[in-house]
């Protein structure tokens, strides 16, 4: 996966424009845990090729045979593709892609029991994808009649999330797809990274589209997170008042705590992001990783358990990237109709589980002087209030290993217990209660380092 802070776009000299100054702000950095939905016409189908240990796909056929069903209306354009023989034999020939928008049927959807979901589990912030690269709006809109409003399921599903998660008391951002949009482009199918920055529109008309896009979201949602995705179009990182920096600038005018990501392709960011990305260490600034819960965003119908993160995996995964001063934002791709599959919803719940008796080891923590230890038990470090939070992976294994900078602390368990300390020929190592040793991730908490 490609890292988007390494872009930023063409070389405008003397009249590059002025960007905003804004950095990181706390409530991101203390969050932790977000959640991504990605949910639009490619939740209808709802099918992506299989990926997984034991596929091995050609790099030259990355495209057609994509693991993200969000892709749908690409890799359905590619003649011969997995997708395109599944559709032809679905839907027939004379449907295309954006005719789904008439077959899409939203009638599950409970926009306070889904955010009741996504906070039980532990979200701070939530972010829908509220236009995905096949440029389906999912609020009511003045610049098209390709919204979920004009067509169906005829209801601004944007607003539905934004109300709900504000009733909620988390943090409400916006997903957008700034340089991409097949419906309005005339190009051929994507088939390589590169073909991605080639098939796109520059021109000054889209910009302005764009712009009048993202304007809308700031100006009715006010969102605590803009997230963009593949870039914007070069036509719009200018000077002009339509262009990115202008956007920006407004954009932190009107939401001053407001904090954007990586992927716009110009010399400003907020976080950088990693996606599907595993990092080995921790990264000075702050970032965010994000995945599926399975080898796609949009919800494939096809993965099962074997494709999909138990909650067991989830809680380590978390665990990990805040260890390396990150943010998870995980995705949850609801079906068509609004719900949650229950294969998704059951790693959630125990994630939200494991967070109500180790929040505070998560939650508002930082990195500590390394973010794990490379031999022995597999374990990761937070740090809070001046605590050092050890957090056992394996508690199975009865026994974890302490770091010297630790022999003078008070150790507790997540459970209240005090911590049995012995000593072997390589230090300190402290026995994992019996009741804590089922759990995905034992925390054992330092005071007084």
């Amino acid at each position: 996966m490609m890292n988007f802070e390494k872009r930023t776009g063409p070389d405008l000299g003397s009249a590059a424009p002025v960007y905003p100054a804004n950095g990181v702000p706390e409530w991101y950095r203390d969050a932790k845990l977000g959640f991504f939905v990605h949910w639009g016409l490619y939740s209808v189908p709802a099918w992506a090729v299989q990926h997984g240990e034991g596929v091995n796909i050609p790099t030259e056929d990355a495209y057609a045979w994509h693991q993200y069903a969000e892709w749908y209306g690409n890799t359905v354009r590619i003649a011969g593709s997995p997708t395109w023989e599944r559709h032809q034999r679905l839907y027939g020939p004379g449907t295309s892609y954006e005719d789904l928008a008439d077959r899409w049927d939203a009638a599950a959807f409970d926009a306070d029991a889904f955010v009741g979901e996504l906070v039980g589990a532990g979200a701070r912030y939530i972010v829908p994808t509220t236009k995905h690269h096949e440029g389906f709006c999912l609020w009511d809109t003045a610049t098209t009649g390709f919204n979920a409003v004009a067509r169906a399921p005829r209801r601004d599903l944007i607003a539905e999330f934004h109300d709900a998660t504000r009733r909620a008391g988390a943090k409400f951002g916006v997903y957008y797809s700034g340089a991409l949009d097949w419906h309005v482009s005339d190009f051929p199918a994507i088939e390589s990274d590169t073909d991605l920055f080639r098939f796109r529109r520059n021109d000054e008309h889209f910009a302005r589209y764009s712009a009048a896009q993202l304007e809308e979201l700031v100006e009715r949602f006010a969102p605590d997170v803009l997230w963009n995705d593949i870039e914007w179009p070069d036509g719009g990182k200018g000077d002009q008042e339509y262009a990115v920096a202008a956007l920006l600038r407004r954009y932190f005018d009107a939401v001053p705590e407001g904090v954007v990501n990586d992927r716009w392709g110009v010399p400003y960011h907020g976080f950088l992001t990693r996606e599907y990305t595993d990092i080995p260490e921790i990264i000075p600034e702050p970032w965010e990783s994000t995945r599926g819960l399975g080898y796609s965003f949009g919800f494939n119908q096809d993965e099962d358990e074997r494709h999909s993160l138990s909650g067991a995996a989830l809680i380590r995964l978390l665990v990990d990237v805040v260890a390396k001063n990150g943010n998870l934002l995980i995705n949850v791709g609801p079906a068509a109709d609004g719900s949650i599959p229950e294969l998704q919803r059951r790693a959630m719940r125990e994630l939200g589980s494991w967070l109500d008796a180790n929040g505070d080891a998560v939650y508002g923590t930082r990195p500590w002087i390394r973010m794990g230890e490379q031999a022995g038990a597999p374990r990761r470090y937070t740090t809070s209030a001046g605590a050092v939070h050890v957090h056992a992976l394996d508690p199975a294994a009865g026994r974890i290993e302490l770091p010297a900078e630790l022999d003078h602390a008070t150790l507790r368990w997540s459970d209240g217990s005090e911590a049995e300390v012995s000593r072997d020929g390589s230090g300190a190592v402290a026995t994992i209660p019996p009741g804590l040793q089922p759990a995905p991730v034992a925390v054992l908490s330092a005071q007084g380092v």
